[in-house]
Formats: C-alpha cells, sequence, structure tokens
C-alpha cells in the first residue's frame, strides 16, 4: 500500500469496460503516479469493467446503481479520499501525456486560496472521432484565475459571463480536498462541477483554469439523443445563471466551413468525409430542435419548464459505447 498519498483520484464507472484500460493506464503512467491512489466508484457495471478494475492497483466502491447521483456520488468518493488533493475524471478519459497531474497541481502555484483546477478535454485526430471536434490549438496552454472579493460582485456578471466563468469540468479537474469537505458537491442531476463553482466563488475562494492539463474525451452522441442532452444543458445552465441558450448556425456556410477542416484529411475517404458533414449537420439541426424546445417551455413558465425537462430528460446523461452508434 503506497504511503504518503498527495492525490486521490476518483472515477464513477458505469459499464466502462470499453475504455478503462486506458484510462487507468493513462493514470498509471504519470509523474506523480506514486504518490496518487486511484477511486474507482462502480453503480452496477453489468460489463467486463469489474474485471478490468481488480487487475489494476485501485480501491473499488460499489454502490447501488439507484443512488448513482453525480454530486452525491463524487462527494462518496472524496470522504474515502487520503490524498490532499482529489482529483475527478470520468471512466472514458485518458490523459494527454505523463504531466496530466503535474499541470493540475502546478494551477494551485502556493495560493491557499485556490479551490480548484480545472484543465482542458481534447478530441484526438481518430478516424472514429468526429473531424469536426478534433483538437486545432490557436494559442499555448495558459492559466487564468478568478476570484471575486465579494458575492454581489459574481453576482453582478451577466447569464453568460457566470456561465463562462464557470465553465467547470469534472472530466479533468483538482480540488484541494479540505474544501471539496467544506463545500460539497450538491444533488443534481447534471453539472455539479458547474455548480460547485459558482458556489466557492460566492464563498470567496478562487479557481484556476490551466488549458496544459488535458485529456482525450469524446463522445459519439446519436444526433437523436443530442435533443435531450442539450435540453437538461439548458435547463441546468439556466438554474445556476439564469442564461438562455441561442440557436447555432446551421447553413450552407457553417457547412462550407467543416468541409474546409474536412477536405484536407487524406486518411479520410471521400465517403466518410460526406459522412461527417452530415452527421455535423444533423448534429446542429438537433442543438436548434432542443434550444426551440427551451424556450417554448421556458416561456410557459418555471414550473412547465421543470415538468418538461422531466419528461424529456428522465435519464441521466451518460457515455455510450461507440460501437452500439450508428451515424
Amino acid at each position: 500500500m503506497k504511503k504518503d498519498i498527495l492525490i486521490s483520484v476518483i472515477i464513477p464507472v458505469k459499464n466502462g469496460d470499453y475504455w478503462l484500460e486506458e484510462t487507468l493506464g493513462g493514470i498509471k503512467k504519470q509523474t506523480l503516479y506514486y504518490r496518487t491512489e486511484i477511486i474507482v466508484i462502480d453503480s452496477g457495471s453489468t460489463d467486463a469493467s469489474l474485471e478490468i478494475i481488480k487487475k489494476h492497483d485501485v480501491r473499488l466502491i460499489q454502490i447501488d446503481p439507484s443512488s448513482f447521483s453525480h454530486g452525491l456520488t463524487r462527494n462518496l468518493g472524496v470522504e474515502a479520499a487520503k490524498g490532499e488533493f482529489v482529483v475527478m475524471t470520468v471512466q472514458d478519459a485518458k490523459p494527454v501525456d505523463e504531466s496530466w497531474l503535474e499541470h493540475l497541481l502546478t494551477g494551485f502555484d502556493g495560493d491557499g486560496n485556490v479551490a480548484g483546477v480545472c484543465g482542458q478535454q481534447v478530441v484526438p485526430h481518430d478516424l472514429d472521432k468526429n473531424p469536426i471536434e478534433w483538437f486545432r490549438p490557436q494559442s499555448p496552454p495558459s492559466k487564468k484565475k478568478y476570484y471575486f472579493s465579494t458575492p454581489s460582485e459574481f453576482e453582478a456578471l451577466s447569464p453568460a459571463e457566470k456561465r463562462s466563468v464557470c465553465g467547470w469540468d469534472n472530466v479533468t479537474a483538482m480540488y484541494r480536498r479540505k474544501v471539496l469537505k467544506e463545500l460539497p458537491f450538491q444533488q443534481t442531476s447534471f453539472a455539479e462541477d458547474a455548480l460547485w463553482a459558482k458556489d466557492v466563488l460566492l464563498h470567496g475562494y478562487a479557481i484556476v483554469y490551466n488549458t496544459a492539463a488535458r485529456v482525450y474525451h469524446y463522445h459519439l452522441s446519436d444526433p437523436q439523443f443530442v435533443v435531450k442532452r442539450q435540453f437538461t444543458v439548458f435547463f441546468h445552465f439556466y438554474q445556476y445563471f439564469s442564461y438562455k441558450p441561442t440557436e447555432v448556425k446551421n447553413n450552407l456556410w457553417s457547412v462550407l466551413r467543416n468541409l474546409k477542416l474536412i477536405l484536407p484529411i487524406n486518411q479520410l475517404s471521400f465517403k466518410d468525409k460526406i459522412k461527417w458533414l452530415l452527421y455535423n449537420w444533423r448534429i446542429r439541426k438537433n442543438i436548434n430542435k432542443a434550444v426551440r424546445l427551451f424556450s417554448k417551455y421556458e416561456n410557459l413558465g418555471e414550473e412547465i419548464l421543470i415538468q418538461k425537462h422531466n419528461e424529456i430528460c428522465n435519464v441521466v446523461p451518460a457515455a455510450v459505447n461507440p460501437n452500439t452508434i450508428k451515424i
């Protein structure tokens, strides 16, 4: 058993055998792994996830699937953690390099008021992943800190600014454990990370974004499921930040912009290029459908909006094996 643990990495798992070997392997390659423990919280996997987990040096917590909550389940991991710092990630994320944990840790930079550091999720240049979303950096990695001296200073921001400042991401984030115990994740079906960022800022803590702390993470989305997923995103960001979504452009120019990105990719056949163009067009179409649904029900009042959200989004969004999706 490891001694002098500095970092506890917490991973909620449910039927993640498609990804887990790479996820756990990527963590074990970290330069700080010798001071790191991995805690897996499994909520009723029926695939080979448990077999994979038991092959690795991890602490396994098993919970009933009906008790899973994005916030409360992660709090359970925090209670079990031994490290001064806690990292949240997911079963289908893989560190881009061996310094992922180092990059997250350097975001604290000796400032005891920093509650957490958030990294960046990116899409690798793999042919089975949407080439429109491939990571194409326009600038070098950077750090950005947010701090508000009073709650009113934060509340003075526009809804869009609040949403931007609290663009937190539990796919790649490190927390000071004592702050997580003071201000744990709230019980919510979605975006517990963004809500936590708002909570700590209102309590006078600082948060840091460090884009050097990157993980590969990608969801191949069923275009029909996009409506449900986006509707719950819009609903929760409206609840947390009063943020109202607007439609994305989905016209000839957007198709041409996509074409400009796809055409130079020689590894893609002409047929695949057309496939991905149509796929992205359908995704944008369904995002806009979700925007219109949200606007329709929001105009009818909060009670109707909540009712319709519960009807439309009755399943917690989760990653699914991409082999089960046809595009």
